[in-house]
């Protein structure tokens, strides 16, 4: 005889299905849980150098800020009137860097920003003071902002103190040109730094130069000041040259013959250099004391007219009213200078002088060639193409 179940076995039955099922309930969701913990990405660490409060920090090479285990997203450093520091982020953007030197004796913030890669946001922020500068130097330079200049043009910066450091105050001057072309500089001594291309700028060039020397080292405790930028435009190329032995000067613009005029030189005991010159200066009327260049006594006229210089050392090309007309093109008269037939008071506007001033501007070359004497020396003037390339852009 068949014996039906019990009550007490249907209720055993039930609960072993019920404990079956929790456990399969709790070892899906135990499983489930833990790929979800293993999925989470770390949070994104942000770390600011210097640390908050540092005091006497550089004022280059000691500010970074970077991300572990993410990204930057935005990073900001202001000084105390608001202005933000210029920087860039590594492609990767994990760390961020100023694109420049910080201000001396200055309380910089930093506020930075990152995430995750499942794009949980952090944040980090510092402050911290700069060191304060023992002294100061700061430098001039020859072209305004916004100006036009010749083909021969070579900027020209004078530092009122001594560098020391002058690989640093050199690259902290950027020259950028459009179209592009390498410019360098060299350094004639510890205070003047000049910057040329290896030819002469083409016509049309656009020049743009920032002097990022605020916060640059020139030399122990010593720093710049300047954040300045100017732009200058490179015009027509106008290149004369002189012929001490024809006597003449062959004016040729945009590489055509626009004039040849007579000249006078230096006479046999006082030649004038040889070489490439550059105009850096121009003089309607000028005083001219042969005792401010070594020659006392021999000469002091009050008011020489369309004076050019080119030379440091007194070297210029400019009006001649006080020598007969038959001189020039026949006789070479002068202590060193090329001189052009004019009038006194330079009011002729056909005269050879006046009319080549007219068409003259700053950074027009001048090439003598053919005289009795040397080249011209590259820091006497304006005058640094008379030197290689290579020894232009060599050492310091």
């Amino acid at each position: 005889m068949l014996r039906k179940p019990g009550r007490g076995a249907g209720v055993i039955a039930a609960l072993l299905g019920l404990l079956a099922l929790t456990a399969c309930s709790g070892e899906n969701g135990a499983t489930e849980e833990v790929a979800a913990e293993h999925s989470a990405a770390p949070d994104v660490r942000i770390a600011i150098e210097p640390g908050d409060g540092a005091e006497d920090v550089a004022t280059s090479g000691a500010l970074a800020v970077s991300a572990e285990d993410g990204t930057l997203t935005r990073v900001t450093v202001t000084d105390p009137g608001g202005e933000e520091v210029p920087g860039a982020l590594t492609e990767d953007a994990t760390a961020w860097a100023p694109s420049g030197h910080l201000a001396n004796d200055t309380r910089y913030t930093v506020a930075a920003a990152g995430e995750n890669a499942d794009g949980r946001a952090a944040e980090a922020s510092a402050a911290f003071t700069t060191v304060a500068a023992d002294e100061t130097f700061t430098g001039a330079w020859n072209i305004a902002d916004g100006a036009e200049v010749g083909v021969g043009m070579v900027l020209s910066v004078v530092f009122d103190e001594p560098v020391e450091e002058t690989a640093a105050v050199r690259d902290a001057i950027a020259v950028t040109t459009d179209p592009p072309v390498e410019v360098r500089g060299h350094w004639f001594g510890d205070q003047r730094l000049d910057f040329r291309p290896e030819d002469y700028w083409a016509p049309g060039t656009e020049v743009s130069v920032a002097f990022g020397l605020r916060g640059v080292e020139g030399a122990p405790g010593r720093y710049g000041t300047q954040d300045e930028e100017i732009t200058f435009t490179v015009g027509r190329a106008q290149i004369s040259t002189v012929d001490a032995d024809t006597l003449t000067m062959e004016v040729v613009r945009d590489g055509e013959t626009v004039r040849t005029l007579p000249v006078t030189t230096g006479a046999a005991g006082t030649p004038t250099w040889n070489g490439r010159m550059v105009i850096s200066e121009m003089l309607t009327e000028t005083r001219m004391d042969g005792a401010t260049v070594g020659f006392a006594g021999e000469y002091d006229i009050p008011d020489v007219p369309h004076a050019m210089r080119l030379s440091t050392s007194g070297t210029f090309i400019h009006g001649n009213y006080w020598a007969s007309g038959s001189t020039f093109g026949e006789q070479n008269v002068s202590h060193g200078c090329v001189g052009l037939r004019d009038v006194r008071g330079g009011g002729d506007p056909d005269a050879p002088a006046a009319w080549f001033f007219a068409q003259s501007m700053i950074g027009d070359v001048v090439e003598v060639i053919n005289s009795d004497d040397d080249v011209i020396a590259p820091d006497n003037g304006l005058n640094g193409w008379n030197m290689d390339w290579d020894d232009w852009g060599a050492g310091q």
